[in-house]
């Protein structure tokens, strides 16, 4: 499963071109609740495991949902929707126009800023303010075909990960939201793996103490981990884990405990339990694991733990399904329970709504967007009715 040309203005990145392949052959950032900033040259306040189980909130919640808008069949900007925080259900409510293939989707611990990627040739990342739904501005990642964006927990930082070009982003975030001029661009490096041409950064992510942010690349079959300088939007390398050659990493999540993470694996089908060191900032990876697909042909997208640490799902393209763990020994062991169809094709991402009650997937090929309720004691999915009506949905960020 090489990589291929990247993304162009109206073309296809490797990535695009396996979500858009009929048949079986072929990152988001969950708002944080805000945090303190950190002084200039100080580590960012370590933030507590969010509670599971808040207030449920009253009336209709914003959900907004990514698409490629150079996709034939895709949509026109950014999906404006409102969701039923208790009974799951969607209703549509427009598009925000003018920003290009904005696959992926993160918030501000705020709430007050949506960043969305341009997934085109010439990187960007572009800020909205939600209060009036205007355009902040975009500034370039420095690279090609950027695929994930994360919110450092400060809210003063911006992180992409660019995958045509397998590079990592850092992006100053001023009082309004708006972006600055990059701080930070860090090429990857090293031997691709089998199959691969090249590095592909395919997330980035900070590590819970705040200190240390990780960038998982699948074209290298390794996660980089960078100190962040927090007064200067400075990295770091401090250190490099390496999955088995062919593993294809994608996505991994920590454990709210902060000593172990999960990552799922694209290429090889697998889920692995890692080990972290926050004081290096250092992964250790474990043994692979199954998704729970079986014999057929999948790929691993995203994994999601809850707040209260005690399950992960992870989500199968191919399979079609949403495979659940239980999250055991403090966080060092995942166990399968099952899997749970997704009531739509090649589910590309997973998010939580704030409360942890309701779990939403963006089906790529399908368009549509499936809501599942997660029941507190067990674990278990259950589907809130239709899924959602969306082009090309590869992102769905509910507030």
């Amino acid at each position: 499963m090489g990589s291929g040309a990247g993304a162009t203005g109206g073309g296809w990145s490797r990535r695009r071109f396996v979500g858009a392949m009929a048949g079986g052959a072929a990152a988001v950032a969950l708002p944080a609740p805000a945090a303190p900033r950190a002084e200039p040259g100080q580590p960012a306040p370590a933030s507590s495991p969010a509670p599971r189980r808040p207030a449920e909130p009253s009336g209709p919640r914003p959900l907004y949902l990514g698409t490629y808008t150079s996709a034939e069949g895709g949509g026109t900007g950014i999906g404006l929707a409102r969701y039923d925080p208790g009974t799951g259900a969607v209703t549509g409510s427009g598009t925000l126009t003018g920003v290009a293939d904005p696959s992926y989707l993160a918030a501000h611990p705020d709430g007050r800023t949506l960043y969305a990627v341009d997934e085109r040739t010439d990187g960007a990342v572009t800020a909205v303010r939600l209060a009036d739904r205007r355009i902040l501005g975009s500034r370039g990642t420095g690279g090609a075909a950027p695929c994930h964006a994360s919110v450092h927990p400060s809210g003063r930082w911006l992180l992409s990960a660019n995958y045509g070009s397998g590079s990592v982003a850092v992006h100053p975030i001023g009082a309004s939201g708006a972006l600055g001029e990059r701080t930070a661009l860090a090429i990857h490096s090293g031997p691709p793996g089998p199959g691969q041409q090249g590095p592909h950064a395919h997330q980035f992510v900070t590590g819970p103490e705040g200190g240390h942010v990780l960038a998982v690349d699948l074209g290298t079959d390794s996660v980089y981990s960078y100190r962040l300088d927090l007064a200067r939007g400075t990295l770091t390398e401090v250190a490099r884990a390496h999955t088995r050659p062919g593993a294809g990493p994608r996505h991994l999540a920590f454990h709210p405990g902060g000593r172990f993470a999960y990552l799922a694996n694209e290429v090889d089908d697998t889920v692995v339990v890692c080990a972290y060191d926050a004081d290096t900032g250092r992964l250790r990876v474990g043994e692979p694991q199954s998704t729970g697909s079986g014999a057929g042909t999948n790929y691993p997208a995203q994994i999601l733990v809850t707040a209260d640490g005690a399950f992960a799902y992870l989500a199968n393209r191919g399979h079609n399904s949403l495979a659940r763990y239980a999250v055991e020994a403090d966080g060092a062991k995942l166990r399968l329970l099952d899997t749970v169809p997704v009531a739509g094709d090649f589910p590309r991402q997973i998010a939580f709504s704030p409360d942890g009650r309701l779990l939403f997937a963006a089906n790529q090929r399908s368009g549509t967007v499936s809501v599942f309720h997660v029941d507190a004691d067990d674990g278990g999915l259950r589907l809130a009715g239709e899924p959602f009506a969306s082009p090309v949905a590869v992102c769905a960020l509910p507030l």
